[in-house]
């Protein structure tokens, strides 16, 4: 999760996508307005069995986000958590990156950029999944979030659905 787009993903109990979408938040400025974008998008939904959600990054790695970014992901990933709890009446669970990508057989080779190999796996293996790109053929804003929304969403699936 981002607090430029939110990838959202709906799967049907037969592991299928019903929705897959990023609600582009990049020209609202304030957080709670930012949340309160999603919010508006929350409502819209029915028929939600479980919730899952991208477990904010919890250290630092080199070269990649900042202490204060970081904290602003955490506190908006939490506000979008209770939010799924108060209008959806449902406890979200959380998934690492990582694990999900584990799950669901997706290995990203040293070097390799995670949301590109990620990305590249959908669109090879997943018919239902397609994206847009931008006139220089680059995918456009909001697809690897998308993307990243579908694997946290099957991973979740798979975890549902393995208990059985």
């Amino acid at each position: 999760m981002s607090t430029s787009f939110v990838g959202f993903t709906v799967l049907n109990n037969k592991n299928k996508i019903v929705r897959c979408e990023a609600w582009d938040l990049r020209k609202i400025k304030n957080i709670f307005s930012k949340a309160e974008k999603v919010k508006n998008e929350l409502t819209k939904l029915q028929d939600i069995d479980e919730i899952y959600i991208e477990q904010s990054l919890q250290a630092f790695r080199s070269g990649f986000s900042s202490a204060n970014t970081l904290s602003t992901l955490s506190r908006f990933n939490g506000i979008i958590s209770w939010m799924c709890y108060d209008l959806l009446k449902i406890e979200p669970k959380y998934l690492s990156a990582s694990s999900a990508r584990k799950q669901c057989g997706i290995k990203v080779p040293r070097g390799e950029k995670a949301k590109e190999v990620v990305l590249k796996f959908l669109l090879d293996n997943e018919p239902d999944f397609d994206i847009e790109y931008t006139i220089y053929e680059n995918p456009k804003p909001g697809m690897f979030d998308r993307a990243d929304s579908l694997i946290i969403a099957r991973a979740g699936w798979i975890q549902t659905n393995s208990k059985s």
